[in-house]
Formats: structure tokens, sequence, C-alpha cells
């Protein structure tokens, strides 16, 4: 009995002594710019108006798929959307730039279009907020979405989210 004992007091002594594994927290980065930096022309209205390079690390594990959404918080009318991206393979580690990895669907923006519109910021710097979402599902969007049915559909279903953040504007200071 004694034997026993001291093994279960040994027992709990070694749980509480135990060691959590490391949290991974899901990041977004580009190799454009860094978070909080400007933004490259390029990647807006001023230059060729393409997606930059996104890179993805350290997704939630039972990620069914991810979802992107560019906003520009800074806008005169409120929350301006430039992107809104699904079905993203919970596997994609990286965006090209201009290039999308296959299957990824696009919502329209608020210009009024499908796909990416680049920080086109009618005066002063701008921010413009990448956020990206680890889904429990694998979403069923009519092409023609907008952001607030977006966002709407979404909650209940995110395992993880972040995001990066890039600022521009027209003048010499973002560019």
């Amino acid at each position: 009995m004694k034997t026993l004992l001291l093994a279960l007091v040994g027992g709990l002594l070694g749980i509480v002594s135990a060691k959590a594994a490391p949290e991974t927290v899901m990041s977004l980065t580009s190799g454009d710019f860094p978070n909080g930096g400007n933004i490259p022309s390029r990647f807006t209205c001023d230059g060729a108006n393409i997606s930059p390079n996104l890179r993805i690390d350290n997704v939630p594990a039972n990620t069914k798929s991810l979802a992107l959404l560019m906003t520009d918080q800074d806008a005169p009318g409120g929350t301006f959307t430039h992107w809104i991206a699904w079905n993203i393979a919970p596997d994609t580690k990286e965006f090209l730039a201009g290039n999308l990895p296959g299957g990824i669907a696009e919502g329209v923006n608020d210009f009024g279009k499908p796909g990416y519109g680049g920080p086109c910021p009618p005066s002063g710097v701008h921010r413009y907020t990448f956020h990206l979402y680890a889904l429990d599902f694998v979403p069923k969007f009519n092409p023609r979405v907008r952001r607030i049915d977006f966002e709407q559909a979404l909650k209940g279903h995110i395992l993880g989210e972040t995001t990066l953040i890039g600022r521009y504007s027209h003048g010499p200071e973002a560019k």
C-alpha cells in the first residue's frame, strides 16, 4: 500500500512538473513589406495593382480552409474592402506576388470588381490590414459576396486568425 501511495504521489508530482508544449501562433507575413511598413507602389493603383507576396505559417490543426480579407480602415467613408478570398487550402504556405494558388475563390471588392484591388487612398497615409482566418469549414459563398456577409458567415467558425498591416500614400513617404 505504501508503494502504491508513493507511486501515486510521484505520478502527481510528475504531472505538475510536466511542461506544456509551446503554443504556435498562426502568422501572415510578406516578402514585399514588413508588418507596419510601406507597401511598394507596384501593389497599388499607382503601379501594376497586383497582390503582394504573402507567407502563411503555423495554421491551426483541424483547419478545413483559410480565408483572407484586406481592408482600409482609414477610408473616409468607413472600412473599405480591397480583397475577399476564400477556399484557400489549409496547407497553402505562400501566395506569390500577382498569383493565387489554385482553387481560391474571390469576392467583390469595394471598387465593384472581383479579386484584389490595391491601395489607392484619396489622401494621406492609409493602413491596409490583411486579415487571415483559419476556418473549421469550407465556405460556399456567392462570388458577389460582400465583406459584411462574409464576416457574418465566419462567426463561430474561426479556429485562428492573424493580421498583416501595410501602409500606403501617393506621396514619396510610402513609396
